[in-house]
C-alpha cells in the first residue's frame, strides 16, 4: 500500500504522516478548515527540519518526502485511499461519526483503521456497513520516534486486513508490531494508565512530593522517567480520556480519573504540550 490517508493533522496524525511520505508513500492528510491543515504542513516541516539538523534524513531526502505530503480539507479526497487512518482526538462518538462518513466515500477494498489508545475497535466500527475492514493500528508519541505499533483485531476484522496493516507497519514503516485483542486500552494502556492514575492519586493524597514519586520510580525502578513526567509527557487531557475509557469498559475503582487530574485537564494544564502540567515547561 502507498496510498494512505490520515484523518487530522494534530501531533499523532502528523507524525503518522511523516513516516509514511519519509517510506515514500503518497499521503493526504484531511483537516477541517484550512488553517488547521497549514497548521498541520508546518507541523511536518518543522518535524522533518529537525531530522535533518540531526543527520538523520538529508536535505535532498526531507524535500522528496515533502513532495508527497498533500493536505486537503474534502473526505471524499480520500476515494482513492487504500488504507485510511484515523488520528481523531480520543472521542467515541467523533470516532464512531467519522468512520460512518469513511465508510461512505472509501472503496469497499480499502482498510479502515483507527489509531485510538483505548476505544474497542468494534465501537468505533458499529457503523460501517463491512466491519470486518476496520482494525486498530496505535502508534505512539512522537511516531518518528518511538518504534511500536500496537495492531488490535475486533470480532469482526478480517485476518487478511489485520495480516495487511501488520506488514506495511513492521515492514514498510520499519515499526516493531505487537499483536492485541480488542478489549480497553489493548496491552501498552491497559499496564500503563492505572500506573500513572496511581501515581497521580499517591500525590494528590499528599503522601509523597510528585518529585520524590518520580525519582523513586527512576531510581529505584530504572524507569527512564517518573509517572508524573511521563504523564506530563503524554499529556494529562490523553491519561484522562483513556482512565476514563478504561472505567467505563472495566468499571473497577483504581481505574477511575482522580479528581485533581480532572481539574488540571479543565484549567488546561495539559502538561509539556500546554507549557504546563505537574510541572512548568514554560521555559
Amino acid at each position: 500500500m502507498t496510498q494512505l490517508g490520515v484523518v487530522g493533522g494534530g501531533t499523532m496524525g502528523a507524525g503518522i504522516a511523516e513516516v509514511a511520505i519519509r517510506a515514500g508513500d503518497d499521503v493526504l492528510v484531511l483537516e477541517r478548515d484550512d488553517t488547521a491543515a497549514d497548521a498541520a504542513r508546518a507541523r511536518i516541516e518543522k518535524s522533518l527540519g529537525r531530522g535533518v539538523s540531526k543527520g538523520k534524513i538529508s536535505e535532498d531526502d526531507a524535500t522528496a518526502a515533502l513532495s508527497r505530503l498533500t493536505l486537503t480539507t474534502t473526505v471524499g479526497d480520500f476515494a482513492d485511499r487504500e488504507l485510511v487512518i484515523e488520528a481523531l482526538p480520543e472521542v467515541e462518538s467523533l470516532k464512531v461519526g467519522f468512520f460512518a462518513e469513511l465508510d461512505k466515500v472509501t472503496a469497499p477494498e480499502a482498510i479502515l483503521a483507527t489509531n485510538t489508545s483505548s476505544i474497542p475497535i468494534i465501537r468505533i466500527a458499529k457503523d460501517v456497513a463491512d466491519p470486518s475492514r476496520v482494525v486498530g493500528v496505535h502508534f505512539f508519541n512522537p511516531v518518528p520516534v518511538m518504534p511500536l505499533v500496537e495492531i488490535i483485531s475486533s470480532l469482526a476484522s478480517s485476518p487478511q486486513a489485520i495480516e495487511t496493516v501488520t506488514v506495511y507497519a513492521r515492514d514498510h514503516l520499519g515499526k516493531r508490531t505487537i499483536a492485541a485483542g480488542d478489549r480497553g486500552g489493548f496491552v501498552v494502556n491497559a499496564l500503563l494508565i492505572p500506573y500513572l492514575v496511581s501515581a497521580i492519586r499517591m500525590y494528590e493524597s499528599g503522601y509523597a512530593s510528585k518529585e520524590d514519586i518520580d525519582a523513586g520510580m527512576v531510581n529505584g525502578c530504572a524507569h527512564p522517567m517518573g509517572p508524573l513526567t511521563l504523564s506530563d509527557t503524554v499529556g494529562l487531557d490523553v491519561v484522562l480520556d483513556v482512565a476514563e475509557s478504561l472505567y467505563q469498559e472495566f468499571r473497577e475503582p483504581h481505574l477511575a480519573p482522580p479528581p485533581l487530574l480532572s481539574r488540571m485537564v479543565e484549567a488546561g494544564y495539559l502538561g509539556k504540550k500546554s507549557g504546563k502540567g505537574f510541572y512548568d515547561y514554560a521555559g
